[in-house]
């Protein structure tokens, strides 16, 4: 329920002032989703996270409807949504999938990489190197159009055939992305499987490489309940940027054993007790979330949802 004055702000020096959350919910959540949503919703569910204060809403993918069906409308969805006063960027899996972007007027684009050859295997019938080798045009043009690149970096912190990831093995992709000219880069957790010191180890061994941590957001999953704790140590090492899904939405058809993302208004609760700002409407998103969940015919997987919306509330 809830109740005025909560969760009390009590922010910590070791902290940043401002985060900016990366909403993926539009997109990573919604192509999860076994039934295909409307474009009509997908276009009021960008404007109503907008509407909450969200600044950075990734809004679709400009992948083969045969790989990703649940997002075939993707040219139909971004001009309803293009006029918006945020960031719109949109996942490119190659040179194709960016001049249907760029045709649009996209401004922001993704590239979806992988640290470990299995999963770059089962996700893009590639190798590691055969995947950096097929978005380097990619990037190049990109750059070429003055379009902002984020890299997508799957695996980070564990695989599902491989196990445990070398840190080094991310570090030499994470560094192989960024030379090529992405702009920023988003360590996935892609099955949930960090903890908070394999968090910490791996930012010390990028910063140690030379990579700016003001280049590097953070997308952990909650397969472990760990999202938010390796959350909160992201934050303590300096990164800024974060993942995050509103309602919780979203996993990865490639990796059958992940389970959502973070949820948006999780992590909203916690940032706010922190006293971090993100200038999120907390109320104006739960709402939204509540209204996406009616949508899907199922409850939102969020705590912090539920817990505003009364959805867990019992009859006695």
């Amino acid at each position: 329920m809830t109740v005025p004055g909560l969760p009390m702000a009590v922010p910590s020096r070791d902290l940043p002032t401002r985060v900016r959350i990366h909403e993926v919910g539009a997109r990573d959540g919604l192509q999860n989703e076994k039934a295909t949503v409307p474009t009509e919703v997908k276009a009021e569910f960008i404007r109503r996270l907008a509407d909450a204060g969200l600044t950075t809403i990734e809004a679709t993918s400009f992948v083969h409807p045969k790989w990703v069906p649940q997002l075939a409308d993707a040219e139909q969805v971004f001009p309803l949504v293009s006029d918006l006063p945020v960031a719109l960027p949109v996942l490119v899996p190659n040179e194709r999938g960016l001049d249907r972007a760029l045709a649009l007027g996209a401004r922001r684009v993704a590239v979806f990489a992988s640290a470990t050859e299995s999963f770059a295997k089962a996700n893009l019938n590639r190798t590691v190197d055969e995947a950096l080798a097929m978005f380097e045009p990619v990037v190049n043009r990109a750059k070429s159009e003055d379009v902002h690149v984020r890299g997508y970096l799957s695996m980070c912190f564990g695989d599902p055939w491989e196990g445990a990831v070398p840190i080094p093995q991310v570090v030499q992709v994470c560094k192989a992305l960024l030379d090529m000219g992405c702009d920023e880069l988003s360590l996935g957790d892609t099955i949930g499987v960090a903890t908070p010191g394999h968090v910490v180890a791996l930012l010390a061994a990028l910063d140690e490489a030379g990579v700016p941590l003001s280049a590097l957001g953070v997308h952990f999953h909650d397969t472990y309940g760990q999202a938010l704790a390796n959350t909160l140590a992201a934050l303590q090492q300096g990164v800024t940027t974060v993942d995050a899904s509103a309602g919780g939405l979203g996993g990865c058809p490639y990796a059958k054993s992940a389970t959502g993302n973070l949820a948006t208004e999780d992590l909203e609760w916690m940032l706010r007790g922190l006293g971090i700002d993100t200038g999120i409407d907390l109320g104006r998103l739960v709402a939204t979330s509540t209204w996406m969940a009616t949508q899907l015919g199922r409850p939102s997987p969020s705590r912090t949802v539920r817990a505003l919306s009364h959805e867990d509330t019992e009859e006695h």
